[in-house]
C-alpha cells in the first residue's frame, strides 16, 4: 500500500523483476493510494507542513473526548471507562474517515468532521452499535431474550423497514467478498454506514420494547441482534472496535 505518487516507480520496478525472471514477479501487487490531505493543504515534508500521525491520533482523540463531554455522553461512567471509549471514538473516527474513500481517490481528512455523532462517520457507526447494546440488556433485564430457537414469531408480520432491513444485513457476505477481490476496505465501510442509518430510521421510527404485541417484541430484539453481530463483524474487519455503551 503506497500512495499514488510512486505508481511509475512500482511499474518499472515489477517490470525488472519479470525481466530478471523472479519467481514473485507474478505474486507482486501495488495498491496504488489516493494522498491524504489535510484542510490546510497537501503535506511537504520540504516546506514543513508534514503532520506526524501521533500528533493527529492524539488530536482526534482530544476532540472526541470535547465532543462527547458537550454532548453529555458518558457522564454516567467511570473515568477509565470513559477515556478507554474516548481512544475508541478517536480512532474509529480516524480510521473510517480515510477508509469510507475509495482507496484510489484522493482525500482531505478533517479531524473535525471525523467525529461527528450524526453523519457518515465512525462514531455514528459505534454509536449505534452502542445502543442496540443498550436495547438488549434492557430486554434482558426483563426476562425477553433474541434468541431465534426458543421463540416463535409465526403470527408477526414484518413491516416493509424490516423486511429491508433483513434483505440488507444478508448482503453481508458478499460485500466482504468483493471488497476483498476489489482490495477496497471502502465497500466494507459504507455498507456499515448503510445498515446503521437505516436501523437508526427504524428505531426512531418503530417501537421495539414497547412493541403492543409479544410476537413483535420478540421479532424486533432478534432483528437488532442480527444488526449488532452484523455491524460489531464489520467493524471488527476494518479495525474498528466497537464499543458496547457511548
Amino acid at each position: 500500500v503506497v500512495g499514488n505518487e510512486q505508481d511509475y516507480h512500482f511499474k518499472v520496478l515489477f517490470e525488472i523483476l519479470k525481466r530478471l525472471g523472479m519467481n514473485c514477479a507474478d505474486h507482486v501487487y501495488h495498491l496504488s493510494y489516493g494522498m491524504v490531505e489535510l484542510p490546510s493543504g497537501k503535506m511537504k515534508s520540504r516546506e514543513g507542513t508534514v503532520v506526524d500521525a501521533d500528533d493527529l491520533i492524539e488530536e482526534v482523540f482530544s476532540i472526541a473526548q470535547q465532543m462527547a463531554n458537550e454532548q453529555g455522553k458518558l457522564s454516567e461512567l467511570a473515568s477509565t471507562q470513559r477515556e478507554q471509549i474516548y481512544r475508541q471514538i478517536g480512532m474509529g473516527a480516524l480510521r473510517y474517515f480515510i477508509l469510507k474513500v475509495d482507496p484510489k481517490k484522493k482525500m482531505i481528512f478533517n479531524p473535525q468532521e471525523s467525529i461527528d455523532f450524526n453523519g457518515n462517520t465512525g462514531p455514528f457507526i459505534q454509536y449505534t452499535h452502542a445502543r442496540i447494546c443498550s436495547i438488549l440488556r434492557q430486554a434482558e433485564a426483563v426476562g425477553l431474550y433474541p434468541d431465534a430457537e426458543k421463540n416463535n414469531w409465526q403470527d408477526y408480520k414484518p413491516v416493509k423497514a424490516e423486511i429491508s432491513l433483513i434483505r440488507k444485513l444478508d448482503y453481508f457476505s458478499m460485500i466482504v467478498a468483493e471488497a476483498a477481490a476489489q482490495y477496497s476496505p471502502a465497500l466494507v465501510a459504507n455498507y456499515l454506514y448503510e445498515i446503521a442509518s437505516d436501523y437508526s430510521s427504524y428505531y426512531h421510527d418503530y417501537s421495539i420494547l414497547k412493541e403492543p404485541s409479544a410476537a413483535g417484541r420478540l421479532f424486533r430484539l432478534a432483528l437488532s441482534a442480527s444488526a449488532r453481530k452484523v455491524i460489531a463483524q464489520a467493524l471488527y474487519l476494518i479495525g474498528i472496535e466497537a464499543p458496547e455503551r457511548m
